[in-house]
């Protein structure tokens, strides 16, 4: 689950790391309210979206003065940023963030996230702040310096001087970079983050190290304990689907392409989708039906994938395991008729009870194309919406 930034820095204030002061608004008149609460000289406009590269899209303004503030406001609310990560979509900014200006000497970059390579927590961190990190990766990867976390014993004081000293973090400053560092990863791992990335992490002219920006991704799986953290999500910012989805505990991801995808099983759904690319076509999404689901489960799923007016073709692609086919093909006749099938369907079946679930697929008078593998069920899709 996603925050925006200035929820993330209330967060994070709380395990002491250093933020600049602001505040949320909703409205013009609310903008200039919070700048003038502020009372600083120089203020910072700043979209709120859940997507990165808002300054290039000219989703953050420098205001030096309440009219300015108004302005920037007045432009900014309301208006579809596109951005690299939100797509040629984009994403309307309706709420801001209302931020004291700060002397910024010098950028840098720090994230923490879950390394599967080693198993661990990973804290990196960069003097190239300010750039998105797979530039920086990209580029001058042996600019980016990583701490592997023992997860029993935590991130050591001795490994974040180090990182600080490693990306020339001013020698007055490095204790105070480290003690940023040490509560950044005491707030990522007490709320089941997934990504806690601080860019630019800025030091200042008066001596202080602060977060500029913040970026907290959380554990989905988690937010049963984090009651906190689960009211502050915006599912304005999320995809309808995708909250569809999650009522009926589906895994569901929405894509660009054209052929919706069931499958269960989340590997059997990554390759699906991998061979549907392999033969020239363009999956419309990720959805994960699970092991155990219900006709009604399988219907609502179907629902979904007919929802995307991008979705020219459906590929369904079960091995029937605890799932079994007759289930599938109960729940796939059923939405069909509900919702009425107006697309090419094709449906791959193996596993428990198959033949029963191909015999109700064959008598349900729905134009629905068999496929005996699942390299012959991707061409089918692929040549039908083509």
């Amino acid at each position: 689950m996603n925050i925006h930034e200035y929820q993330g820095k209330e967060v994070l204030k709380q395990y002491g790391v250093a933020v600049p002061e602001g505040r949320v608004a909703f409205t013009v008149d609310e903008a200039v309210e919070a700048a003038e609460a502020l009372g600083s000289q120089v203020v910072v406009v700043k979209a709120q979206i859940h997507a990165g590269g808002r300054g290039k899209a000219g989703g953050v303004k420098v205001a030096k003065n309440l009219d300015e503030v108004r302005n920037y406001a007045q432009e900014i609310l309301g208006k579809v940023l596109v951005t690299h990560q939100t797509g040629p979509e984009g994403k309307e900014v309706k709420r801001l963030l209302i931020e004291q200006g700060c002397d910024i000497k010098k950028e840098y970059y720090v994230g923490v996230v879950v390394d599967r390579g080693t198993g661990s927590v990973v804290m990196m961190a960069s003097e190239e702040g300010g750039t998105e990190i797979e530039e920086v990766a990209a580029n001058t990867p042996e600019k980016i310096f990583k701490e592997i976390v023992d997860p029993a014993l935590g991130l050591q004081p001795y490994q974040a001087r180090r990182l600080a000293f490693a990306i020339n973090i001013p020698k007055e400053l490095v204790n105070k970079a480290a003690g940023f560092m040490l509560a950044l990863y005491e707030a990522f791992v007490d709320k089941d983050c997934s990504i806690a990335e601080i860019n630019p992490l800025v030091v200042t002219g008066d001596g202080d190290v602060m977060a500029l920006d913040a970026k907290l991704n959380f554990d989905s799986n988690a937010l049963f304990r984090h009651k906190d953290i689960l009211a502050l999500r915006d599912l304005e910012e999320e995809d309808e689907k995708e909250i569809e989805a999650s009522k009926f505990d589906l895994s569901y991801i929405a894509l660009d392409g054209n052929i919706g995808c069931m499958v269960n099983g989340a590997g059997l759904a990554m390759a699906t989708m991998d061979i549907i690319k392999y033969y020239g076509g363009d999956p419309a999404n990720f959805l994960d039906v699970g092991g155990g689901a219900t006709a009604e489960k399988v219907t609502e799923a179907f629902k979904i994938i007919l929802s995307d007016s991008k979705v020219r073709g459906i590929f369904i692609n079960i091995f029937g395991g605890i799932m079994k086919c007759d289930v599938i093909a109960s729940g796939v006749v059923e939405a069909a008729k509900q919702v009425g099938l107006d697309r090419p369907l094709v449906v791959r079946l193996e596993g428990t009870n198959v033949e029963l679930g191909k015999k109700i697929l064959a008598e349900s008078g729905l134009a629905i194309v068999s496929a005996d593998s699942m390299a012959d069920g991707a061409q089918k899709i692929v040549a039908l919406v083509s």
